[in-house]
């Protein structure tokens, strides 16, 4: 009698490994209660919105300085 050949096959299904973001979302949601979550997601969007405005002020300066130097033609 022959031993049946041995199968490597895991104890448990192979489950997909959680993002970065989830990860760190799972750790804020222990370690701060509902109100402070909140409040931190509040303040990063803010600041993302202020970079954005930056950007665009940035490009609207560079649009009106490249305009007033620009010599007007002759007619």
């Amino acid at each position: 009698m022959q031993a049946a050949p041995l199968r490597a096959t895991p104890a448990h299904p192979a489950l997909p490994l959680p993002s970065v973001t989830g990860a760190l979302r799972a750790v804020e949601a222990v370690l701060m209660r509902g109100g402070q979550r909140t409040a931190r997601r509040n303040a990063w969007t803010s600041v993302l919105e202020d970079r954005r405005r930056a950007k665009d002020r940035h490009e609207a300066e560079y649009v009106l300085e490249a305009a007033a130097t620009r010599r007007p033609h002759a007619t």
